[in-house]
Formats: structure tokens, C-alpha cells, sequence
């Protein structure tokens, strides 16, 4: 005998494909155009905020120019000029511009000509 039920389930399975795959490939492309790169881009966000050191120069979210003078696990205290110290967090700063200038080594001998 034939069973409506049973049609029904046989028409439908083609059905819910076509309307499954269209979601499928926008998260696919939404993943690979949209999260995958932020998670990049925070990962490395995180090692620079993780490598920040005594002396290094940085630029704040703000845009204001220091060199880090004290650090704890989530304050940053900069010297911005000779005379002025803020106190930042640690997810404030944005760049990491340069060190500052390492003891400079002695100078080598140039060598003798014979």
C-alpha cells in the first residue's frame, strides 16, 4: 500500500539538502573571510602585549608616544616626556615602535695592515 508518510520523507530529504548547503558555505566563507583572520590578528596582539619590557617604546590607542617605565601583569606606567608619567593599562597600548638603546658595546679594534 502507499503510505503518505513515507512519500512525504522521501521528498523532503532533497529538500532539506538544498536548504542546509547555502548555510553551510556562508559560514564556511564567513569563517575563513571573518573570524579565522581576527583570531590572527588577536593572537599576535596578545604576544606583543605578553613581550612588553622595561624601555620599550610604544604608541598608546590614543596615539600618545612613551617609553615604559614600570610594568605589572595589567598596568603600564610611561614616560612621555622628561618630566610627565601616565599610567596605562596593558590593553591600551597599541605598537610596540623600538627598544631603547641597548649598553653599547665597545669598539673593535680595527685590524692592523701588514
Amino acid at each position: 500500500m502507499w503510505n503518505y508518510a513515507d512519500a512525504a520523507g522521501a521528498a523532503a530529504s532533497p529538500n532539506l539538502l538544498t536548504t542546509i548547503v547555502p548555510f553551510v558555505l556562508m559560514f564556511a566563507v564567513l569563517y575563513f573571510l571573518l573570524i579565522r583572520p581576527q583570531q590572527k590578528r588577536q593572537k599576535t596582539r596578545n604576544m606583543m602585549l605578553n613581550q612588553l619590557k622595561k624601555g620599550d617604546k610604544v604608541t598608546t590607542i590614543g596615539g600618545m608616544h612613551g617609553t615604559i617605565m614600570e610594568i605589572t601583569d595589567d598596568i603600564i606606567v610611561l614616560r612621555v616626556n622628561d618630566a610627565t608619567k601616565l599610567t596605562f593599562d596593558r590593553s591600551a597600548i597599541n605598537a610596540v615602535s623600538a627598544s631603547a638603546p641597548a649598553a653599547e658595546k665597545p669598539a673593535e679594534k680595527p685590524a692592523e695592515k701588514a
